[in-house]
């Protein structure tokens, strides 16, 4: 069985055609994909089964999809991809707010379609790979209060408590705490966090808000993460490598 074989795609979409269109598709390259009309159809698949992607239409007849990912956030890191015929760039922001890993607007190819949906999996395997191993990578990083596990991808405050990040911040954290001290380029972040094309260049912007927002004693006055203008970010803290 290839590893492709082994994915489960939920595909949310009250469009008929389209649904029944991206889940023969995605079966007939490898991937098992259930469909779902409606937010409460979808609720219930996502409760009874595992999925390794959401491709996500965000108007659905009993709500909007942005509610859906929203809620998924809060219970699995499962990669999201939103798939709209919304083509303002304020729903493309609100999207990114939400932690969505992808957005792709209707219509699309489903040859570009499948080949986003790769590049998502692709990022969420690697920072859930296996265990790294003393001489070569930290397990873990403490920084300024927080500690980041690698392996369990949990960001513990210093009271223990936990707080969720997409796997987009997740990436976005990693690469800052692997090069403590340097200007890391806008182009840089973006290539470590998903494979949107130029067009999408402000959703860095919108991700580094986000993991200011959840890190930060004061977000607008950012200390840990400090924009360099013209330049890009650097994290701007001691880190402190852990191995557990």
């Amino acid at each position: 069985m290839t590893l492709q074989q082994q994915h489960s795609i939920l595909v949310v979409d009250d469009d008929h055609s389209m649904r029944v269109l991206l889940i023969e598709y995605l079966g007939g390259h490898g991937y098992q994909a259930d469909g779902a009309a409606s937010a409460q159809e979808a609720i219930g698949a996502f409760a009874a089964k595992r999925y390794d992607l959401v491709l996500l239409d965000l108007g659905l007849p009993d709500g909007d999809g942005t509610e859906l990912a929203r809620r998924w956030r809060e219970e699995a890191q499962v990669p999201i991809m939103y798939i709209t015929g919304r083509k303002d760039e304020a729903d493309l922001v609100m999207g990114l707010e939400l932690g969505a890993d992808d957005y792709i607007v209707k219509p699309f190819s489903l040859r570009e379609v499948l080949a986003r949906m790769r590049a998502v999996m692709r990022r969420a395997s690697a920072t859930s790979a296996a265990p790294l191993t003393r001489g070569k990578l930290p397990n873990a990083y403490r920084f300024a209060g927080w500690t980041l596990n690698l392996n369990t991808r949990r960001l513990s405050a210093a009271d223990q408590s936990a707080v969720a990040l997409t796997n987009s911040e997740f990436n976005l954290l990693v690469t800052f705490l692997s090069s403590p001290g340097r200007i890391i380029t806008r182009e840089k972040l973006l290539e470590s966090t998903r494979a949107f094309d130029d067009i999408y260049d402000r959703a860095i912007d919108v991700q580094i808000l986000r993991l200011r927002r959840k890190i930060e004693i004061d977000p607008k006055k950012p200390t840990l993460l400090r924009t360099e203008r013209g330049a890009g970010y650097i994290f701007d803290t001691d880190i402190e490598h852990l191995w557990t």
